[in-house]
């Protein structure tokens, strides 16, 4: 169980009514963003209080009339489905800091730019979003923030999402080496062995992991497999 210290309150105000709940401030925002969570561990304090502050409950014929249930755990869920979450500025310092750095490897992972094909250094597009003054939420989902902060950066830089195809083609003794971390990297969609042993297949991935598979084969292989975008 979370310490009263750490917890945050996440308040429903609705029909003349308040209703909060003390919560772990991570665990509230896994919630949020659809994640299954242990409401044992999570909640500080069992039960719905109208003023957690002056250490008020909230009466059990308002929460049995609004709620329609006496099942806690579906009140907590409503609560934070509806409500909102009431973080210290320390708290939220801290959630902000960790959503952007999230938000900023989700999109240098997987965006490119379609003008050379490659991916975006980070700092390109860190400079891109400081530009575009996005204010990230330390509650808001990365998937959702990543559609908004696309919209406003594209107009500053060019980029997409899409995947890139590679052609490979890998020398028989190194494939042993090279196979797995590459099927990390990306969607093998097409494969063949060759007479003499080597390796040639077709490989789909973001522009960033395209950038990854280059250094692994020309560190692993000593330049000698071969790779292209098709």
């Amino acid at each position: 169980m979370v310490s009263l210290e750490d917890a945050v309150i996440a308040r429903l105000e609705a029909g003349g009514h308040r209703f909060e709940i003390l919560i772990d401030p991570n665990e509230a925002q896994a919630f949020k963003e659809g994640d299954e969570i242990d409401w044992e561990d999570s909640i500080a304090v069992d039960g719905i209080w109208a003023d957690s502050a002056k250490g008020e409950r909230s009466p059990e014929n308002i929460l049995n009339d609004f709620f329609e249930s006496s099942d806690l755990i579906d009140i907590y869920k409503k609560i934070l489905t509806e409500g909102t979450i009431q973080l210290t500025s320390e708290q939220k310092k801290e959630m902000v800091d960790n959503k952007r750095k999230q938000i900023l490897s989700h999109i240098v992972a997987n965006a490119m730019n379609p003008q050379t094909g490659g991916a975006h250094p980070p700092q390109r597009i860190e400079n891109a979003i400081i530009e575009a003054k996005y204010n990230f939420d330390p509650i808001r989902s990365v998937e959702k923030q990543v559609e908004d902060i696309v919209r406003k950066i594209r107009p500053l830089i060019p980029i997409s999402f899409e995947k890139v195809k590679a052609a490979v083609k890998i020398p028989a003794i190194y494939v042993g080496k090279c196979y797995g971390q590459m099927s990390g990297l990306g969607t093998i969609e097409n494969e063949e062995y060759q007479s003499d042993g080597s390796w040639i297949g077709i490989v789909k991935m973001s522009a960033a992991s395209y950038n990854e598979l280059e250094n692994l084969l020309g560190s692993t292989t000593k330049g000698t497999a071969e790779l292209k975008i098709i």
